[in-house]
């Protein structure tokens, strides 16, 4: 069975909303070396509407020399949205083809590498309260935002976790993983 992930970058109020806007100088190395560690794992990235018409725009133009845009543009990307229809125009960029739950339950069951949600705040809390997400990673920066979207939501279910992994960073950010605590 393959691993669905997410990682997210927070600020301490719980902001994982435009991180680019509050997250300053504390992307350090350690965070780095996170990052492409994960992303050696992922061959399949899931993307709402919204992320998905924000990243090809954005990423299709960064030098091919930037770690993440030469991982996130050829890899296979599924999109999840109720308005696209049709072909979409990024590379290996294709919508799925049954309601959110359902698809990414039947991709999970299929062979290859870690699927990793990017870019949609809505499908990581969907997916972690229908119990598909395996690990939710929420790097926290030492920050308080104090405005944008938060994770979670007033009126969300009662969801217990369990850590899985943690790490203090140089620039005092926290890396802690976390997985659907077993019954």
């Amino acid at each position: 069975m393959r691993r669905l992930t997410a990682g997210l970058f927070s600020s301490v109020d719980g902001v994982v909303e435009a991180p680019h806007l509050w997250q300053f100088d504390s992307f350090d190395p350690e965070l780095g070396a996170g990052m492409n560690t994960m992303i050696e794992r992922v061959d399949t990235v899931l993307l709402g509407r919204q992320g998905y018409q924000e990243w090809a725009e954005y990423w299709p133009r960064v030098d091919a020399a930037d770690p993440f845009g030469s991982f996130i543009t050829p890899v296979r990307k599924f999109v999840a949205s109720r308005t696209l229809d049709g072909e979409l125009g990024w590379t290996n960029a294709s919508l799925m083809t049954a309601p959110l739950e359902e698809f990414v339950a039947d991709l999970k069951g299929t062979e290859g590498g870690d699927i990793a949600v990017c870019a949609s705040v809505s499908l990581v809390r969907q997916l972690l309260f229908a119990g598909l997400l395996d690990s939710l990673m929420l790097m926290i920066h030492p920050v308080v935002a104090g405005a944008g979207r938060r994770l979670f939501e007033p009126g969300d279910p009662v969801t217990r976790l369990e850590l899985q992994e943690t790490a203090v960073t140089s620039r005092g950010n926290i890396v802690a993983s976390y997985g659907l605590r077993s019954a």
